[in-house]
C-alpha cells in the first residue's frame, strides 16, 4: 500500500508475515500532523491484520532517520488547541506502537532528533548503523520532550533521559546502544538490512500468540499513557506558542 501526498509518503509491503512500514518526508523525514495521523492509522491496521506477525518500521532515503516535528507546521499554529492537537499526533503514534499486537522492529539508518527518538524508543527492538546519532533539542527551542519522555525513559532510564534532555548536543549511536535504545549497531546499511531480515524472519517463525503475550508483558505499566501523553501534549502546545519558542523556530528556519 502506498499513501503519498505533499505531506510525505507512507508505504506498506507485506511478505512472509513481515510488514515493512516506511515513512518519508522531503524535510529530513520530519513529521507534519497529516503524516503522523496516517502512520497511526496504518499501525492500527497492521495490528489487526492476521497475515502479519512482525512489523519493520523504517524511513526513506539515506540521510536522517527522522527529524521529529515539522518546524513549518509548528510555526503556523496559532492557538493552544491547534498546538496541542499537533503534539497529540506524536502521542497517537506512540500509543499505536504500544498497543500494536505485533512486535515492531526499528530500522535506524541515520540521525534522529526529538520525536524521532521517541519513535525509536517505542519500537520493541531497534537496530541501527554507527551513523545513527540522536539528540533531543526541544529545550533549545523553548519547549521540552514532554510527549516522548515516557517512551524514552522506559528504554534508557531517567538518568540517561536527563542527560539527553539537558545536554542538547548529539549523542553517538554507541551511547544510544550502551543506554539500551539500540539493541545492536552495525557499520553499514547493507549490514543493517541483513541483520533486520534475519531477525524479522526468525520472529515471524515463532508462535504469534506467544509474541502477542510477550508484547503485553513488555508494555506492562504503561496503561496510563492513554491519558498521560495527551496531558504532556498540552504542556508542549502551551510552550510552543511562547515568544521564546517562536523566535527560536524562526532562527532555525533561516
Amino acid at each position: 500500500m502506498l499513501s503519498q501526498n505533499t505531506n510525505g509518503s507512507l508505504i506498506t509491503t507485506i511478505e512472509n508475515k513481515i510488514a515493512t512500514l516506511e515513512f518519508g518526508h522531503p524535510a529530513s523525514n520530519s513529521f507534519p500532523s497529516d503524516l503522523l495521523n496516517r502512520l497511526t492509522n496504518e499501525l492500527n491496521n497492521l495490528s489487526n491484520n492476521p497475515l502479519v506477525s512482525v512489523v519493520v518500521l523504517k524511513s526513506s532515503g539515506s540521510g536522517a532517520f527522522c527529524a521529529g516535528a515539522s518546524f513549518d507546521e509548528l510555526l503556523v499554529v496559532s492557538n493552544p488547541e491547534e498546538a496541542t492537537q499537533f503534539f497529540s499526533g506524536f502521542a497517537n503514534v506512540l500509543n499505536a506502537m504500544r498497543n500494536c499486537s505485533k512486535i515492531i522492529i526499528g530500522r535506524i539508518h541515520g540521525k534522529a532528533v526529538g520525536g524521532g527518538v521517541g519513535i525509536i524508543a517505542a519500537c520493541d527492538y531497534a537496530l541501527a548503523t554507527a551513523n545513527s546519532a540522536i539528540k533531543l533539542s526541544e529545550l533549545a527551542i523553548g519547549i521540552g520532550p514532554f510527549v516522548i519522555e515516557p517512551a524514552v525513559s522506559r528504554k534508557i532510564g531517567k538518568s540517561a533521559m536527563s542527560e539527553l534532555t539537558l545536554d542538547t548536543d548529539w549523542k553517538t549511536a554507541a551511547w544510544a546502544n550502551q543506554k539500551g535504545l539500540y539493541a545492536k549497531i552495525v557499520e553499514t546499511t547493507t549490514e543493517l538490512d541483513f541483520e533486520i531480515a534475519a531477525f524479522a524472519n526468525k520472529l515471524a517463525s515463532y508462535n504469534p500468540e506467544a509474541l502477542l503475550e510477550m508484547k503485553k508483558v513488555f508494555w506492562e505499566g504503561t496503561e496510563n499513557w492513554e491519558i498521560l501523553l495527551y496531558e504532556r501534549a498540552e504542556i508542549s502546545g502551551k510552550l510552543v506558542l511562547s515568544d521564546f519558542s517562536k523566535n527560536a523556530l524562526y532562527q532555525l528556519k533561516k
